[in-house]
């Protein structure tokens, strides 16, 4: 069980692995959070039009992503890619819609997307190409 804080080299190497991944599939939300039951913390990627076939090509793509990046280390099983139907993906966008602006945003608990949790750090949405 992860339950020390999360840091920045994390929070960094979440940002590379979100934006590389988007170069190929387009991530609409991005967030690390932990439950608050003594659970791990995860990388949660909200992918839009996620379906079976494409989440398989997906997790392939975060697994290549992530023994690629030299500069940064992401357990690329710690990351959960989502659909947009997702509860913590909806939860996300309805953050990026009331708070339109660019800043990451930290906060521990109460509940994020129906779910309790201890720690949530969501990132700025990615620009649009």
């Amino acid at each position: 069980m992860d339950k020390a804080p999360l840091v920045m080299d994390e929070i960094d190497a979440g940002k590379a692995l979100v934006e590389r991944l988007n170069d190929h599939f387009p991530v609409i939300a991005a967030c690390w959070l932990r439950e608050d039951e003594g659970g791990e913390r995860y990388l949660y990627v909200a992918l839009d039009g996620l379906t079976v076939p494409k989440a398989d090509l997906a997790y392939g793509e975060v697994i290549r992503i992530a023994g690629a990046m030299k500069d940064h280390y992401i357990d690329p099983f710690r990351v959960k890619l989502i659909g947009p139907t997702h509860p913590i993906a909806k939860a996300v966008l309805d953050i990026y819609r009331r708070f339109p602006g660019r800043i990451p945003t930290r906060f521990d608990g109460p509940v994020a997307g129906g779910m309790a949790v201890a720690e949530v750090y969501i990132y700025p949405p990615l620009k649009k190409p």
